[in-house]
């Protein structure tokens, strides 16, 4: 028997084998070998990470481009951890080119991550190798086509003022870059920015603002990929003016493989900034003024008929105000104020119907804060959520101080209860934390303090990056090693480089995890103690002045919620931060370093006037924002500076001598202007009774040329100035009309561009003429479609003395009749009195009207009045909801129910709601 069970015995015992060796193999043979197209970035990771990777391992992967001329380039992952013993078992070695007998890049392994790694040309070959023993987490690398860039891809800009434009502007800019922009300003300055052209690939499929995903310009409040991201924009929207105040702005522009447009091109300023010797934090924010953009807010939700947007919800708003498309106190609005402000206030109104004549308020809401957008907090005043009681009336403007101010960025209104329906309009009050005396941001949200000047008693991870301890900028933030360390034992410090004088710190929580995503805590430090030292080596504690012991500072309440603690001012070039309490989730902290120069000396207007640099950039000025002249000053700050522009100012009316007032033609160019008087057969709507204007004769012969006027010299410093022009622009085949200045030095910048047909009628330009610090002429140069089917027209150049600068930045396309102008014609229009489309001749009103409609003015006041007051005490009873055109308030004194505008009084908020009776 045992004879005829050999062979069976036999059989089994050589398929147990191959079953064990086959699942050895299943466990530790992982497929690992790949031929890779760079066109699309991507991830190369040993098998597991970062899981330990298994034993006999060797994987190889080719990464190649279809270009030849194309590089690859690797980064790799801090997280990096092969076995050492001189990469004799466990390595990673790279190659250029694409198998393993081409040139030796590196071969790596150990805890230290390699550099980042360049092909010199189209392929890559990786090859990973690992033994039996000592298995690690292993590492991962990103691969992309290398981006070459430009000689004027990337600088630095230290002037006080200068251009910025994307690679070869105003032609297409190139394919396949990356390029950043940053600059760096003094203390106590302001750097503005200002866009005059905008053109990136538009990503169609986009939800929002910011989703860009193939070319795109980013800008930092900061160092790039350090600082706070203000937003990222794409499309041909000019991205609205920024302000700011941290001493470093950065701009990156990545540009992919395919589509290329003509870029952009911006101009920043640096000026100082003045404090007022009694600081108060109310300013208003710029709803009602517009300096908060229509981009900057949004909401849950809108009303179906979309007369009741977000953008309409500022404060004395005559158009509605915001309403949601459903009433309940889920819904909110929301303004993104770009970076961190202090809020001090808020002010709120209802609105009424413009349809209905119906009256819709908000009597009662909750505040929200972030600083990211993302990690939201409920403002509250004590244990609970605070509840902010509102308006009694659609029109009253209601004042609610915040209890204990807030810092954050992204601001929401979430309504709790109303009046017949959801109706909001608003104002936000407070200030910059930079707006206090010696309280500029010493570098970390900005990065201008490197990571290598930041410290820390322990650190929850072995590979701890420094940044991660930067206020707002970090995603994340310092953990120390142990969980619940001993109070006081545990500490953050900072080098600020030279001694400073400190003031104060900002002190904000952090998120982070044990080692997955999924075990992510939120801690933060509710005590902390404040140490100081000028060496390194002898600290000293801040302390309390009523018990000479280390003062206990108060921290936070919220991880996302940064908090501003100030004290006297200290010299110090280090400072450590002690915490004492903390959440019961754990210890967790960000912050910032609040002072000023140690011997801190106040800017003169002399200390910033421009000078004569040798810089790449053209020295040039915008015109500023409606903020400016909306700002409280002695005085008054509305209006762009008078200059006398008797020869600048040109309607080209003297036909029968070619008068151009003080405008020459450029005999460089390819051909000349031409006069031409009322006989031209432009358009139906412009055929002055004696007038003329600038004509470019096209034919044939022309294609592509050019035709060119300069202005009389504007000399330095003066400005800056609202240039106002017509243009006509008309035809199938028409060209270019572009507006440039002309420096001493021959250098042209491009401010305004219009090309392909504008329609049969007469357009206006507006533009900011600046004030620079060499003399320059604004050029007009008209260029030649393909084709002689196209006419190109200008008239009428002035300055606009009486312009403000938000209507001189806005640019009007209507026509104009020039026949139904008066003789100021020449001024500014008031806001909202801008031509429309059809224009209608009127006209001149007899003067004896003058009497009538004053008196009756007269009348209609003294109505308004009496029914205002009536009104404040007697609310109205009943109102339908604004969908319900059917049912409205009627009064018999005023025609079909609609009453006067109804003049907004203003209601402080204190704890008692107190009713008219």
């Amino acid at each position: 028997m045992l004879h005829t069970m050999d062979p069976f015995i036999g059989v089994s015992a050589v398929i147990l084998f191959c079953c064990l060796v086959a699942g050895v193999t299943g466990e530790t043979a992982v497929p690992c070998t790949e031929r890779l197209n760079a066109k699309e970035a991507g991830y190369i990771t040993t098998p597991g990470y970062p899981h330990d990777y298994p034993a006999h391992q060797k994987c190889e992967w080719v990464i190649y481009s279809t270009e030849p001329n194309q590089r690859i380039v690797l980064n790799f992952n801090p997280h990096f951890e092969l076995e050492k013993h001189e990469c004799r078992y466990d390595f990673v070695e790279i190659r250029d080119g694409d198998n393993e007998f081409a040139d030796l890049l590196g071969k790596h392994c150990g805890n230290i991550a390699p550099p980042t790694i360049i092909s010199s040309g189209p392929a890559l070959y990786i090859r990973f190798v690992s033994d039996y023993a000592h298995q690690g987490a292993g590492f991962s690398l990103r691969y992309e086509i290398h981006k070459t860039g430009s000689d004027d891809c990337s600088k630095n800009f230290t002037a006080l003022s200068g251009m910025i434009q994307s690679p070869g502007f105003p032609d297409k800019y190139p394919h396949n870059l990356d390029c950043a922009f940053i600059i760096v300003a003094q203390p106590r300055t302001e750097v503005t920015l200002h866009f005059f052209t905008f053109d990136l690939e538009n990503d169609p499929l986009r939800m929002g603002e910011g989703d860009c995903k193939y070319d795109w310009l980013e800008i930092w409040d900061g160092l790039p990929q350090v600082g706070p991201l203000i937003g990222r924009y794409c499309g041909t929207q000019n991205p609205s003016q920024i302000h700011s105040t941290t001493g470093v702005l950065s701009l990156t522009f990545h540009t992919d493989m395919a589509v290329a447009k003509d870029g952009f091109s911006a101009y920043y300023s640096v000026t100082p900034r003045e404090v007022p010797e009694t600081f108060q934090c109310s300013m208003p924010l710029g709803m009602e003024s517009g300096k908060i953009t229509n981009e900057q807010i949004s909401s849950s939700s809108t009303y179906s008929d979309m007369r009741w947007t977000p953008q309409q919800g500022r404060l004395n708003s005559g158009d509605n105000g915001w309403t949601p498309n459903d009433d309940n106190n889920k819904e909110y609005i929301q303004v993104d104020l770009r970076f961190l402000k202090v809020l001090t206030a808020i002010a709120t109104q209802g609105a009424i119907s413009k349809e209905t004549q119906n009256s819709y308020y908000v009597t009662s809401y909750k505040l929200e804060v972030s600083t990211n957008g993302e990690d939201w907090m409920m403002y509250r005043h004590g244990k609970n959520h605070k509840i902010f009681l509102a308006n009694n009336d659609a029109t009253e403007v209601v004042l609610n101080k915040i209890p204990q101010p807030l810092l954050a960025r992204f601001i929401r209104i979430r309504p709790q209860t109303w009046k017949y329906g959801i109706a909001l309009r608003f104002e936000l009050y407070g200030c910059q934390v930079t707006d206090a005396p010696c309280s500029d941001m010493l570098g970390m949200l900005s990065g201008l303090i490197p990571d290598s000047q930041i410290s820390a008693s322990s650190t929850r991870e072995y590979h701890w990056a420094l940044g991660v301890a930067r206020l707002v900028a970090s995603r994340t933030g310092w953990f120390p090693r142990p969980p619940q360390p001993q109070a006081g034992e545990e500490w953050l410090q900072v080098d600020l480089g030279i001694p400073k004088k400190v003031t104060g710190l900002i002190i904000q929580g952090a998120r982070g995890g044990e080692g997955s995503s999924s075990s992510e805590i939120r801690a933060f430090v509710r005590r902390f103690k404040v140490a100081h030292s000028m060496n390194g080596e002898n600290w000293e504690f801040l302390k309390d002045p009523k018990t000479a012991l280390p003062k206990l500072f108060e921290g936070n309440v919220h991880y996302d919620t940064p908090e501003i603690q100030r004290f006297d001012p200290v010299p110090a070039q280090y400072v450590r931060v002690y915490p004492e309490r903390w959440s019961p989730t754990g210890l967790g902290m960000r912050l910032e370093i609040l002072g000023c120069d140690w011997m801190e000396m106040t800017p003169t207007t002399e200390t910033f006037k421009p000078t004569m640099q040798n810089e790449t950039t053209t020295e040039a000025l915008y015109g500023e924002d409606s903020t400016n002249y909306l700002k409280p000053s002695k005085e008054p700050t509305d209006l762009l500076p008078k200059a006398p522009f008797s020869e600048f100012n040109c309607s080209f009316d003297r036909h029968e001598d070619n008068h151009l007032c003080g405008w020459t033609l450029d005999h460089k160019a390819d051909f000349n202007w031409v006069l031409h008087s009322r006989g031209t057969q432009l358009s139906r709507d412009y055929n002055p009774a004696n007038g003329s204007y600038l004509y470019m004769e096209t034919n044939e012969k022309r294609e592509r040329m050019r035709a060119r006027i300069l202005s009389p010299i504007i000399q330095s410093m003066q400005g800056p100035f609202c240039m106002v022009f017509r243009y006509h622009m008309h035809g199938t085949s028409v060209g270019s009309l572009r507006v440039s200045l002309l420096t001493e030095n021959q250098k042209e910048v491009l401010l305004w561009a219009m090309s392909e047909t504008q329609g049969n009628d007469w357009k206006e330009g507006r533009i900011v003429l600046p004030t620079s610090s060499t003399n320059y002429q604004v050029v007009f140069e008209g260029v030649v479609g393909n084709g002689y089917k196209g006419d190109i027209a200008i008239d009428d150049i002035y300055i606009a003395n009486k312009l403000p600068y938000d209507q001189c930045t806005e640019f009007s396309t209507a026509s104009t009749d020039k026949s139904s102008e008066t003789s100021d014609a020449r001024g500014p229009l008031p806001p909202g009195s801008e031509p429309t489309v059809d224009t209608v001749s009127v006209q001149p009103i007899p003067t004896y009207w003058y009497y009538v409609m004053a008196g009756g003015g007269a009348l209609l006041v003294l109505v308004s009045v009496t029914l205002a007051m009536v009104l404040y005490c007697h609310r109205f009873c009943y109102a339908a909801k604004k969908s319900d055109h059917t049912v409205s308030y009627k009064n018999s004194h005023f025609l079909n129910g609609v009453t006067p505008g109804v003049e907004p009084t203003l209601t402080i908020k204190l704890e008692k709601e107190e009713h008219c009776s």
